[in-house]
């Protein structure tokens, strides 16, 4: 009895607090005062980024006058123009002072005697080479090469001097000991006159000096060259052998 009792009581109180109220207008209260606002919320994340929109129309010209820009960068180098025409010759110069005579001038005199060594020295090692022999002021000199004899008048004529000419017994002496010393025959600057058997310098003129082997000259305008051998001795020669070239300066 207890039990329903209890049941009876929650289901009566039910019903009391759930049912409509029928037939009784409702009361409308009073609106109560508004809360504080709350905090505001953590940042949302950045959207993705949009299309690019279109450009936009050019703006009006500016005054005239107005403050120039800044200059654009500096463009390709163009292609290198013509050689313009030359100018007007300037007018001479007022003359410097008057300069000390060579012989006078300590500095020339100085540049002179270094000179002259190392010219002495170079002689020097040269003849212990066998390349050049020097008599008084003439010098003899081979480079060793053995070419006919157009090239070797021609080799000389390149280096500043011509083919060995001995005017006397000490130049052949001279370009004998060349040859003695490269075992060598070398052509000499003298060539057959138009009459058979006789010689001449280059230029024309007779010999002033020869020294013939015995029964030489004898080609008789078949041999038109002259050679010197190792003893020292004249050989008249066809000019197509190749010889030894000597020079003389």
């Amino acid at each position: 009895m207890g039990l329903l009792c209890k049941i009876f009581q929650v289901v009566v109180v039910a019903t009391v607090f759930f049912l409509p109220s029928f037939g009784q207008e409702k009361c409308a209260g009073v609106p109560g005062i508004p809360g504080t606002p709350g905090a505001n919320g953590l940042p949302g994340r950045d959207g993705r980024d949009g299309m690019k929109g279109d450009p936009g129309s050019p703006g009006p010209m500016g005054p005239p006058n107005g403050l120039p820009g800044a200059p654009g960068r500096d463009g390709l180098p163009g292609p290198k123009g013509q050689k313009g025409e030359p100018g007007e010759k300037g007018e001479v110069g007022l003359p410097g002072p008057e300069g000390l005579p060579a012989f006078l001038d300590p500095e020339i005199q100085e540049v002179l005697r270094r000179m002259e060594k190392k010219i002495m020295r170079l002689e020097g090692v040269l003849a212990l080479k066998g390349m050049i022999q020097k008599v008084e002021e003439k010098i003899f000199a081979t480079n060793a090469n053995e070419v006919d004899f157009e090239t070797t008048v021609q080799q000389c004529q390149d280096f500043g001097g011509s083919i060995a000419q001995p005017m006397n017994g000490d130049e052949n002496e001279a370009v004998l000991n060349i040859l003695k010393e490269k075992n060598r025959y070398a052509y000499l600057g003298f060539r057959e006159s138009p009459v058979p058997g006789e010689f001449q310098y280059l230029d024309g003129t007779p010999l002033n000096y020869t020294n013939w082997r015995h029964y030489e000259p004898n080609g008789k305008g078949a041999e038109n060259c002259v050679e010197m051998y190792t003893d020292g001795g004249w050989n008249d020669k066809r000019c197509n052998q190749y010889r030894l070239t000597i020079c003389e300066f």
